[in-house]
């Protein structure tokens, strides 16, 4: 608590501030506080919060009804993913977050993430150790619980009201922080539900996924088993069209 208090009227000049320097900058782009108050990582997480967090969590981190959710209690571990994801910040709160380009420095995000983890107690970032995991296990792991909406290829999908991302992309790191974080409309995984050691296979099967062995032939992107279907149907009708007139064709003769 003593964090937070004593950098709170430190927070309001920086807020004041970056509100006028953003006025002028596009949407979803970067203030960043002037060096003098920069210079620590202290320094630099708490100006960065307050210029481009603060509005939807509030310059205590305590949440903007309608804007944004409390950060009070969700550690590095979530700071760090939508962050390093390029999840946060939004353009509008009532976007959904997708994977973009990541706005922050290293430097930066670590600022960060190490301020909104001062604000409240919370889990830190795991470190999963995916070469310690099953793969079998994982594949049945992931089916049971991922498949339905991420597809068994790990390429994503949709459901209602929200698109799902594919996994292609994110780090180890990243996975093990969305199982226990559940982004978005995304349910989290806690512990009792899926452990760390089934966790490290799910880990170990996404990464596995990327670089899959198409023994029976043409994997077509490895979209999954509705998409090669109709593929393939299409390939067969089409390949039945030319049958038929070759057919018809020679009959004629």
């Amino acid at each position: 608590m003593r964090l937070r208090h004593g950098l709170l009227p430190a927070l309001i000049v920086v807020s004041l501030g970056a509100a006028t320097t953003g006025a002028a900058q596009e949407p979803g782009a970067i203030v960043r506080p002037d060096e003098g108050g920069a210079g620590s990582a202290r320094g630099l997480g708490a100006g960065l919060f307050a210029a481009n967090c603060a509005t939807c969590h509030g310059v205590t981190g305590r949440g903007v009804a309608a804007r944004g959710p409390s950060l009070l209690g969700v550690g590095a571990r979530a700071a760090d993913f939508y962050l390093r994801t390029g999840y946060m910040p939004l353009r509008s709160p009532t976007d959904q977050p997708t994977r973009s380009r990541v706005l922050f420095s290293e430097r930066e995000i670590r600022a960060l993430v190490s301020y909104v983890s001062a604000l409240k107690p919370g889990p830190p970032i795991p470190h999963p150790q995916p070469q310690t995991g099953s793969l079998s296990e994982g594949l049945h792991q992931f089916t049971e619980h991922c498949a339905g909406c991420h597809q068994v290829a790990t390429q994503g999908g949709v459901v209602t009201g929200a698109r799902v991302p594919p996994l292609q992309n994110a780090t180890v790191t990243q996975i093990a922080e969305a199982v226990r974080t559940g982004p978005y409309v995304m349910p989290r995984f806690p512990p009792s539900q899926i452990s760390d050691r089934q966790l490290n296979s799910i880990v170990r099967y996404i990464a596995a996924s990327r670089h899959p062995d198409d023994r029976g032939g043409w994997g077509i992107g490895n979209l999954g088993p509705a998409p090669e279907g109709i593929v393939t149907w299409l390939i067969a009708a089409l390949a039945l069209v030319s049958v038929c007139v070759l057919i018809s064709s020679r009959s004629r003769r």
